[in-house]
């Protein structure tokens, strides 16, 4: 398959981050510089949130993507953390509106500092980000994202419309996916082209990579839900379940489960709570919603990695093809 060659051993996540370690180090300088304040509190919740940094995908993302088109200098390490900005800002409100207690295995900041300070504080992190976007002079960029940070409030909005109702179908819930999760991958990877000036062939290619590669990652993370280990995860299982989110699995589920299954899952949805998390994941595993969420999956991995052949061949291209493999192949 064009654009699919791979090195002969699987690349590992940290391999990825080895062949731009010297950017990721200065992606978390400039994450802390840009988060000082005379502000106190905002300085607290801050240094909370860069404590539990996680896995970072999505500036690796940009990185690999800039590298791979051939940037050089610094500016895709100010878009890296323009992404991570924004994107900690989102989990930030999230946090709020689902009530989280736990997010990568930490206490949530609203736990920690109470709902107020979590969404005044979100609301520093996007305005910042838009500061650093101004400093990086480029009207593309802000185009960008401006489009993608309103195209996320929109996917906000439509998962808090979807909440309790079982008769969301797949595409209202791919429609939230890609506005909540893919569009910011897209965005990132789309920027990372832009400060690294490739022409619009790769451009459009590395935009295409990350629709695809944020689209797989919210699939997985979907089905983990009824799979994984509150330990792996970071957060209880169950949580989807427990605010009443019509994800995948259970989509799949009603369109497939007899009648006592899908009744279950229903009353799950409609009510919200975690108490029969056993037995809705047992009828999600007996209607193939895991396998059926994961092939969705692989399918857009495939296409992500399509993409890249857009790209010319390098190290970087070849980091991109395995970080779209390990978005369906991770356990947490």
């Amino acid at each position: 398959m064009p654009g699919r060659d791979r090195p002969r051993d699987p690349m590992q996540l940290n391999d990825m981050r080895a062949l731009v370690a010297e950017d990721h180090r200065a992606v978390d300088a400039e994450i802390r510089s840009q988060l000082a304040s005379d502000v106190i509190l905002i300085r607290q919740v801050g240094e909370h949130i860069v404590g539990g940094q996680g896995k970072r995908l999505r500036p690796l993302t940009v990185l690999l993507a800039a590298r791979a088109a051939g940037g050089s200098g610094s500016r895709h390490v100010h878009a890296a953390a323009i992404i991570e900005f924004i994107h900690t800002a989102t989990l930030l409100h999230d946090d709020v509106v689902d009530d989280s207690g736990q997010r990568r295995g930490r206490v949530t900041a609203n736990e920690m500092f109470g709902n107020a300070a979590s969404v005044l504080v979100g609301d520093f992190l996007y305005s910042r980000s838009f500061q650093m976007m101004v400093a990086l002079g480029n009207p593309r960029v802000m185009a960008v994202m401006a489009d993608a940070t309103n195209t996320i409030a929109e996917g906000e909005v439509l998962q808090l419309m979807n909440a309790g109702d079982p008769d969301t179908t797949e595409q209202r819930y791919l429609d939230v996916i890609y506005r909540k999760t893919a569009r910011l991958f897209e965005a990132g990877a789309q920027i990372a082209a832009i400060v690294a000036g490739a022409p619009a062939p790769v451009e459009d290619a590395l935009r295409r990579y990350g629709r695809h590669l944020g689209t797989a990652f919210q699939l997985i993370d979907d089905a983990l839900d009824y799979r994984g280990s509150s330990e792996a995860l970071g957060k209880n299982v169950g949580d989807d379940l427990a605010e009443g989110k019509p994800t995948l699995p259970l989509i799949h589920t009603l369109r497939n489960g007899d009648p006592a299954q899908v009744a279950l899952v229903r009353k799950a949805i409609e009510d919200g709570g975690s108490e029969d998390l056993a037995a809705i994941t047992a009828a999600i595993e007996s209607t193939g919603g895991l396998d059926y969420t994961a092939r969705l999956a692989q399918g857009e991995v495939d296409h992500a990695i399509q993409a890249l052949a857009e790209v010319p061949a390098s190290a970087f291209r070849d980091a991109l093809s395995a970080l779209a493999e390990f978005a369906v192949t991770r356990t947490h």
